[in-house]
């Protein structure tokens, strides 16, 4: 399965304090790691900070578009130190032919989306016999 990143910034929703400018928001690439099975493959997305509702899968064609929103941070508090990444994660993925598109699905666990992507059955390995 070939993987291909994008990281951008782009425009969102006005800001609240002056409606005439649009907010950037920044994209990092999550980490991620594909595991393959004789069904199909495993791709866990390390998102922390992202719930489901903040999370959108897409598919287009053969791309594979995943982008995790972090919930706003609490205005009433001042931010002292900070080592985290603040930005929201995007990252495209072109998938295999093989893959059945119609049978992936996706959980999100601990701040890890777990995206199943089965093979197609009629690729999956299987034995012949001789009669």
């Amino acid at each position: 399965m070939k993987t291909m990143t994008k990281s951008e910034k782009r425009p969102v929703a006005p800001a609240q304090e002056n409606p005439q400018q649009s907010v950037q928001r920044r994209y990092v690439s999550p980490r991620v790691n594909i595991t393959e099975a004789k069904e199909g493959y495993l791709l866990e997305a390390e998102m922390p900070g992202v719930n489901r509702e903040g999370l959108e899968i897409s598919l287009e064609g053969n791309e594979l578009t995943l982008v995790g929103r972090r919930a706003p941070e609490p205005q009433n508090l001042e931010l002292l130190y900070r080592e985290s990444n603040n930005a929201d994660y995007r990252r495209v993925f072109v998938l295999d032919p093989t893959i059945d598109a119609g049978r992936i699905d996706a959980r999100m666990e601990n701040g890890v989306l777990h995206l199943h992507l089965p093979k197609a059955e009629q690729l999956k390995p299987r034995k012949i016999t001789v009669s």
